[in-house]
């Protein structure tokens, strides 16, 4: 790409709206959530199992075409605010979740061994390199990224349905990664093109007998639309600590260039993400992040939040 991307997708915090990516379910929505609650109580069945044509959720699919248009068209994330959680077991919020995900894309898997539903909480493990352990089994910072960068095929979409909140902290952000490669271009334009060759990222222990423990592929690759972006700071680190070597000078400056970016101010939207609503993100035009948090002591009371990968083409299983 030799000139900047321009478009909805590369905006900076000031031109951002709420009504830019705030989709609020309706009074007739929530009754169709309710209804189809009901319905998943009187049938138990896998969530898995659950297709949204075997409800009747008009008002739903309305405002989930809504995130499906922000997401490919908008500012490539949205937040529906909000399921009644208060009123739903943590099984039934995620089923309603999984319906609501479904209409704006089909979910896959999110580990090799066909992980479709996934927890997101701290584990009091760490995220070392080679571990297996992904940071969101954690309580620490994760910076900015793009979910599953170490895989051949990331999800598109991303959706985040908050449970729980932490104590304190854990607070979300994302940015545009067509704006940093924009300021790339304008300021770093030699650390921009070595984006486009590849690194070697931790493939998370995600990968059969046999196969290498570590992936290479470009930070940017452009297609025939538009830019797309697979980052993480953390599985770039673990990759090159797998293979027993430094970086190359260019890639660490072109990483340190990247961060230097997303330290800047006025560049992201940032937001408590509270119970009932769901974050949706486009994976390869966005990228996410969450701060350090405290939690409560009591396991009960533990900020949750259930993940949904979701991607059209390829097969659902991790490796599509």
């Amino acid at each position: 790409m030799d000139r900047p991307i321009d478009g909805a997708s590369a905006w900076v915090s000031s031109d951002i709206r709420v009504e830019d990516y705030r989709v609020e379910l309706c009074a007739a929505g929530l009754d169709e959530i309710r209804r189809a609650v009901d319905e998943i109580r009187a049938f138990p069945l896998p969530t898995i199992l659950r297709r949204p044509d075997d409800f009747t959720m008009p008002a739903c699919r309305r405002a989930m075409a809504r995130v499906r248009d922000a997401l490919d068209h908008g500012r490539r994330f949205a937040i529906v605010d909000r399921l009644p959680v208060g009123e739903m077991e943590k099984t039934e919020a995620t089923a309603v979740c999984w319906l609501l995900s479904s209409m704006v894309s089909r979910p896959v898997a999110q580990k090799l061994d066909g992980t479709m539903i996934y927890d997101v909480l701290d584990t009091g493990q760490q995220a070392l390199p080679g571990s297996g352990i992904r940071p969101d089994k954690t309580n620490i910072e994760i910076r900015f990224h793009n979910d599953n960068a170490y895989n051949v095929t990331p999800p598109d979409y991303v959706g985040l349905l908050c449970l729980r909140q932490a104590q304190s902290g854990g607070h979300s952000r994302v940015i545009s990664f067509h704006t940093v490669h924009n300021a790339l271009m304008a300021r770093h334009r030699e650390q921009l093109q070595r984006l486009y060759q590849p690194f070697w990222f931790d493939r998370q222990r995600e990968y059969h007998a046999g196969e290498n423990p570590v992936f290479s592929a470009p930070v940017f690759r452009e297609n025939a639309r538009d830019v797309r972006a697979r980052f993480s700071a953390h599985q770039i680190t673990g990759g090159y600590a797998l293979r027993d070597e430094p970086i190359d000078p260019e890639g660490r400056a072109a990483i340190e260039a990247m961060l230097e970016i997303f330290d800047g101010d006025g560049l992201s939207v940032d937001f408590d993400l509270e119970p009932g609503q769901i974050q949706f993100v486009h994976n390869r035009a966005l990228g996410h992040s969450r701060t350090a948090f405290v939690d409560h002591a009591d396991p009960d009371r533990k900020r949750h939040l259930v993940r949904l990968w979701l991607r059209d083409h390829g097969r659902r299983a991790y490796t599509g």
